[in-house]
């Protein structure tokens, strides 16, 4: 096809939209762009210096590039997925599920399901635990900045993670993420913002050594051989989990103005958007390991002596504002799925029809439409999700237990099977490549997934629940 057939078809499927009441899309490459570094950095970049210092100076960078590699080649398939069974052409998938239904059986349709939004709600559970995390933080340094070493510094871990709550709690009531780009927009300057700092801070750390590299080649040792296993394996899926954000790559190009075709745009976003978390995450975690070495803890902002105090706060400010905004991207596709189900399960009750009108100052169009049932919905859903953070508040195993079940399925498979389907793709040199990749990042899933549930099993002996720990 060629680009004015591209144009003509893609100005038809806007003229479309319209006639079919479907929302507005306004979306660009940039938009897209925040959506996917608010969506890719988060907690994770906090624990890539221990990953790296796991891993070491060779398999620490070559991991986090390896990584970096195939999510984005994976993501360039999966923007092809966005419309069946044309890229251009085709009926639009607004969801990752929607995608999968196009393109494979029944049957993956259910698995995709149970990976996609099981990963959306425990990332959300991962972003409740860090924000928590960094305003303990907060509240210690000022005390210890205030009453000196000594003084005993309690911060309430549990008020502050409802507080976290109530704040998410209202913004839910919006929409959808079409409604919020605002704070996407924000998110991902806050995201650059405390990424800088902790970088700079790192840099400044390891500049006190005589820019002399602490660390090993073979990266940290471990009291037993078993224990330096788990801990690589958690290594590998911490990073798996920073780089995470094919469940929410189909919701963010349904945000996409057309022409240019949705796939090309994203296409764009995705390289803009993992090439610069890239450079970050190589950065910090090198940075990191290069200052702390084996010592190197699991959320860089904890480390001791970092910098003066007031700097290590803002960075910590700036991640917690991120997370508010990152746990929307997450929460939006979990909150539509559950609502469209619900509407297709009783269409006429009164209370799920009934809607009011609300303005908000904030909001490009002026105001938004509040449904009874919507405010009751959400607002379960992310108290049940405060629930879950409380009982689990361990910030390594978390995010090693989510780059491990999201990682293979959502990121690798789907894709992958998709692609064939879509190019009609037989068993030869290219069947088969594609297959190896999947095949070789299982195993790594798998593996992770066991040394992250070992970790769990562990921290749970010896810590107490709805006591969050880093």
């Amino acid at each position: 096809m060629d680009k004015h057939a591209a144009a003509d078809a893609a100005a038809a499927a806007a003229a479309e939209d319209v006639e079919t009441g479907e929302h507005e899309r306004k979306g660009t490459v940039w938009t897209a762009t925040a959506h996917i570094v608010t969506a890719v950095i988060g907690s994770g970049v906090l624990a890539l210096a221990w990953s790296v210092a796991q891993l070491g100076w060779v398999a620490g960078p070559l991991a986090l590039v390896g990584f970096a590699c195939v999510t984005y080649y994976t993501s360039t398939l999966l923007a092809n997925a966005y419309r069946a069974p044309d890229p251009v052409t085709g009926a639009r998938n607004h969801t990752y599920t929607d995608a999968v239904r196009s393109y494979l059986s029944p049957r993956e349709v259910f698995m995709c399901g149970i990976a996609q939004y099981g990963n959306l709600w425990g990332t959300m559970v991962g972003y409740t635990i860090t924000a928590t995390i960094s305003m303990v933080a907060i509240r210690r340094s000022d005390c210890v900045h205030e009453n000196g070493q000594g003084a005993r510094c309690d911060a309430p871990g549990t008020v502050l993670m409802l507080a976290f709550t109530v704040v998410q709690v209202v913004l839910s009531q919006f929409p959808g993420l079409e409604h919020i780009t605002w704070l996407s927009v924000v998110a991902a300057v806050m995201s650059f913002a405390y990424s800088f700092i902790g970088l700079a801070l790192s840099v400044t750390e390891w500049a006190s050594h005589g820019l002399r590299p602490d660390g090993r080649i073979a990266g940290a040792t471990a009291a037993s051989s078993s224990k330096k296993t788990w801990d690589v394996l958690l290594a590998l899926g911490n990073i798996a989990f920073a780089y995470t954000f094919a469940e929410v790559l189909i919701e963010i190009q349904d945000t996409l103005k057309s022409p240019p075709s949705e796939h090309k745009t994203m296409k764009k976003a995705a390289m803009y958007g993992i090439g610069a978390t890239t450079i970050f995450y190589i950065s910090v975690g090198c940075a990191g390991y290069a200052a702390f070495g084996s010592d190197a803890p699991g959320n860089i902002l904890t480390a001791p002596g970092l910098g003066p105090f007031w700097l290590v706060d803002i960075a910590n400010m700036c991640l917690i504002l991120h997370l508010i905004g990152a746990y929307q991207v997450s929460a939006q596709p979990i909150f539509a799925t559950a609502e469209r189900w619900i509407v297709s399960r009783w269409p006429d009750t009164k209370f799920i029809s009934s809607a009011y009108t609300v303005s908000i100052p904030l909001m490009q169009r002026g105001s938004v439409t509040v449904a009874p049932y919507k405010l009751v919905l959400r607002t379960v859903i992310v108290i049940a999700t405060t629930v879950v953070a409380m009982m689990i508040p361990f910030f390594n195993a978390v995010l090693g237990l989510l780059g491990a079940f999201s990682f293979w399925p959502l990121t690798v498979y789907f894709p992958i099977s998709m692609h064939i389907a879509q190019g009609k793709i037989t068993k030869g040199t290219k069947w088969y490549l594609l297959q190896g990749l999947s095949m070789v990042c299982l195993m790594i899933s798998v593996a992770v997934g066991i040394g992250s549930v070992s970790d769990i099993v562990d921290s749970l002996k010896v810590s107490t629940p709805f006591k969050t720990v880093s």
